[in-house]
């Protein structure tokens, strides 16, 4: 355990948050909440909180573990940038792509390739996911947005906050819903029974959770499956699908939440069988994608507005699902 004591010499009152990542910097600004959040920082001996306006003489006393080694290793790749300025970027990421380094991904991520393509992002957030302002799962495709400054990313996740930028996902459902539009409020926290998962919370009072809204519309019936739209009100980790399972209908494709069903029966008999195979039983992810993405500049305050188009293996599944299953 590391221990270090500091004293505030200066006459205006900063919040001690902001004066230990200034007058020790070899540490970030939230590595410094953290350890306010466990008591770990002390002020003339008492606990305090970040926002704490300090006094000329205030003796500061901090205690930690040494951090383990982040630093991430700038790697080129391939990416598929829709939009760039000073401020931003808009990825439309691939499906099979880790958004930032975790376990099992350390080098191999869309971080990875951002810091090869611009240096501007390594200082901006958090250490690990640099610039990230929103996430997707590692087998979701579609479109991102990166920050390339604190005030974007400040400005982007406020956006978020306030439900001002709208991520609309589109997925292909198993089942043949009932509805033509539905709303999906139930709150999302860590499964009781598999930490694995996320699932809908029943017992808030036993269980955290956080509440989540997905809205879903269905865009086109097929005899088994169906196209929906899905729009965010919400960003919990793996909402669309963990909602999607529970009314049901998971997406396709999404082994974790029950998208792997016995095939049906086509009406082309067993060539029909077959083409669905080739094109499923390999696919490797759940069919769902980001496809559209809009929200105001974070400088100029200009709407703007992406789309992305549903990648090869994608298309290719619902265009066979169109001829084999297709309805009014």
């Amino acid at each position: 355990m590391e221990k270090k004591l500091l004293v505030y010499s200066e006459k205006n009152g900063m919040r001690a948050d902001l004066f230990l990542a200034k007058a020790a910097p070899e540490h970030s600004r939230s590595f410094y909440q953290k350890l306010f959040g466990s008591g770990n920082v002390l002020v003339n001996g008492n606990v305090c909180r970040p926002g704490r306006k300090l006094e000329e003489g205030d003796r500061i006393e901090i205690s930690f573990e040494a951090p383990a080694d982040t630093s991430l290793t700038a790697v080129p790749m391939p990416l598929d940038i829709i939009y760039e300025d000073g401020s931003l970027m808009v990825i439309n990421k691939p499906a099979g792509l880790v958004v930032h380094p975790a376990a099992g991904h350390r080098n191999d991520t869309l971080v990875n390739g951002l810091l090869a393509h611009s240096e501007d992002i390594a200082e901006v957030g958090e250490a690990e996911r640099p610039g990230i302002v929103h996430r997707l799962d590692k087998d979701t495709s579609g479109l991102l947005c990166v920050a390339k400054t604190e005030a974007a990313l400040h400005s982007l996740s406020g956006q978020i906050a306030r439900r001002e930028m709208h991520r609309r996902y589109t997925a292909v459902l198993i089942g043949d819903p009932a509805f033509e539009r539905a709303t999906v409020d139930a709150p999302i926290g860590r499964s009781p029974s598999d930490r694995q998962k996320q699932a809908v919370i029943k017992d808030t009072e036993k269980y955290s959770s956080r509440p989540a809204v997905t809205h879903i519309r269905i865009l086109e019936r097929y005899r088994l499956f169906a196209l929906a739209e899905c729009v965010l009100d919400t960003g919990r980790t793996h909402q669309i699908r963990v909602h999607a399972s529970f009314i049901g209908h998971p997406v396709l494709g999404d082994a974790l939440y029950g998208g792997i069903r016995k095939k049906p029966v086509f009406p082309s008999g067993k060539a029909g069988e077959k083409e669905f195979a080739a094109l499923t039983d390999g696919l490797g992810r759940q069919l769902l994608h980001a496809s559209g993405l809009s929200f105001r500049h974070p400088v100029t305050g200009e709407p703007l507005s992406f789309e992305a188009p549903l990648p090869e293996e994608f298309r290719a599944v619902v265009d066979f699902l169109r001829k084999e299953f297709l309805r009014g």
